[in-house]
């Protein structure tokens, strides 16, 4: 006679072979594995200015950008940057950095670093990189 236990027996390995490679799937997929970043790794070390391509923008609102992530051209790097008060804001206000992270257009910045802190004092349009 065939009992419960029997049925959950046999199945019982069956399941695990089914379902573990699916769990890792899932957790890939989920980014629950240790490590996984979709933001490059941070530049160790860069003098101002910079030019690159604009990653992340940090705002509140469209008028209230307080930072941006900037992967700097030819590095596989990022470089993490807080504004502060713009030399030129009527010529690149803050807000426009939206649009260059939008169309990956690259960015010249020009920054000070004070006790590890990236702060950015001037911001321009960089030439499109050579093709």
């Amino acid at each position: 006679m065939l009992t419960a236990y029997a049925c959950v027996d046999a199945v019982a390995p069956f399941m695990t072979r089914l379902l573990a490679p699916l769990l890792v799937v899932a957790a890939v997929a989920a980014g629950c594995v240790p490590g996984a970043s979709l933001e490059p790794p941070a530049t160790p070390s860069v003098t101002s200015p910079v030019e690159g391509v604009v990653f992340s923008v940090d705002a509140a609102s469209l008028g209230d950008v307080r930072g941006f992530t900037l992967r700097p051209t030819n590095s596989p790097f990022s470089l993490e940057l807080v504004l502060g008060a713009l030399e030129n804001p009527t010529e690149f206000p803050p807000s426009h950095l939206a649009e260059h992270q939008a169309t990956s257009q690259p960015v010249r910045v020009y920054f000070r670093t004070e006790n590890g802190i990236h702060t950015v004092y001037r911001l321009e349009d960089a030439a499109p990189p050579a093709t």
